[in-house]
């Protein structure tokens, strides 16, 4: 009983600090926050030609496209080394059919985003809407 009665003073405590602590920062808005998370060098915009999110998901979807490429290479290998074993030759035809499926999914997955993304309104626009938005409260 003493151990769960130091644990909640212990919690109370600490968040009794965390709170005293917050009050004094509370002054910073929420862009300085953001501001001050964001190293330097690194894009302001979530969105947009140069946004982190374009960034980030073209990056993904490249190492998509060089493992497919990887695993249609292997496939074609495995086909020309089956020796005419139909179970090699189903497998190696198999490893061929996803590798195309899977770069056909990433070029389309790659289309899709840069479609909707340059439909997103890029970070000036955001906050001109953000801007409004609040201006109508």
């Amino acid at each position: 009983m003493k151990n769960i009665a130091k644990l909640f003073l212990s919690i109370f405590v600490s968040g009794a600090i965390a709170l005293a602590g917050f009050s004094s920062v509370s002054a910073m808005t929420l862009q300085e926050g953001a501001e001050a998370a964001r190293c330097d060098g690194c894009p302001a915009d979530l969105f947009g030609d140069t946004g982190v999110f374009k960034q980030v998901t073209n990056t993904i979807l490249y190492i998509v496209g060089i493992i497919a490429v990887i695993m249609l290479i292997i496939g074609g290998i495995r086909y020309v080394i089956s020796g005419g074993d139909s179970k090699k030759v189903t497998d190696a035809k198999n490893t061929v059919l996803y590798a195309i499926i899977g770069l056909i999914i990433a070029f389309l997955a790659f289309a899709i985003v840069n479609f909707v993304i340059s439909a997103l309104p890029s970070g000036n626009e955001t906050q001109s809407c953000v801007t409004e938005a609040l201006a109508l409260r």
